[in-house]
């Protein structure tokens, strides 16, 4: 009796704080989405350039990447065919400025580019940039941006994959499917986070709650 009333008091003990004998762990293969607009990435000359000399960028908003931010000030970006107002500039200033855009805006811009990971931007196609002091036409830099997780070489290990391996993710939900060739990129400055843009979110109902799945 005295070994059923010591295993009894024991349980009692667990649910008084509120532990169960098999814990539910969250599924470590589900996988944060960032879905991002079209926006600019400026190098300190072009910022210069853009709204004068010694300007510094005020931070509206941090974003999920360490580092990162959102600034209040915004840009026009000017194609052949016409202009998209009001491009978010994104900090902190980088070596070279990046124009990301969207592939509908190819229809608006009149300019035509391909899927980049950020940073490589080497044969991509220059634009005009329109701000309150000046304006910059880039000799390159317009890129779309190229489906990729953000990860660190911890999680990559997890996930069994390496530093730009190129994969595959399920998106579940009703309009949910499969979106080949997105990146990885594994490094220590990262938060696991998969980037996705607008046009691509659109497209399988992805929002800020969405999570998903990782494969090889």
């Amino acid at each position: 009796m005295e070994k059923h009333e010591d295993v009894l008091k024991l349980l009692m003990e667990a649910l008084q704080e509120h532990i169960t004998p098999t814990e539910v762990k969250e599924d470590t293969y589900d996988i944060p989405v960032g879905v991002s607009n079209r926006h600019i990435h400026l190098s300190k000359e072009d910022l210069n350039h853009l709204f004068g000399e010694g300007y510094q960028m005020s931070k509206l908003k941090d974003l999920s990447q360490p580092g990162q931010y959102a600034c209040k000030e915004t840009v026009t970006i000017c194609g052949p065919k016409g202009a998209i107002e009001k491009v978010r500039i994104l900090g902190p200033v980088r070596s070279k400025t990046q124009v990301e855009i969207l592939e509908g805006d190819f229809y608006k811009l009149g300019k035509v580019t391909e899927p980049r990971l950020s940073g490589d931007l080497q044969g991509t196609p220059g634009i005009t940039l329109v701000g309150p002091k000046g304006s910059v036409q880039t000799k390159e830099g317009l890129i779309v941006a190229q489906r990729h997780i953000h990860m660190t070489p911890e999680d990559a290990k997890r996930f069994d994959v390496h530093d730009g391996q190129v994969v595959s993710i399920e998106i579940k939900g009703p309009r949910g499917g499969i979106y080949k060739n997105v990146a990885v990129r594994a490094n220590d400055s990262s938060l696991l986070e998969c980037h996705i843009d607008i046009e691509e979110a659109n497209a399988m109902n992805v929002n800020s709650l969405t999570k998903i799945k990782l494969i090889k």
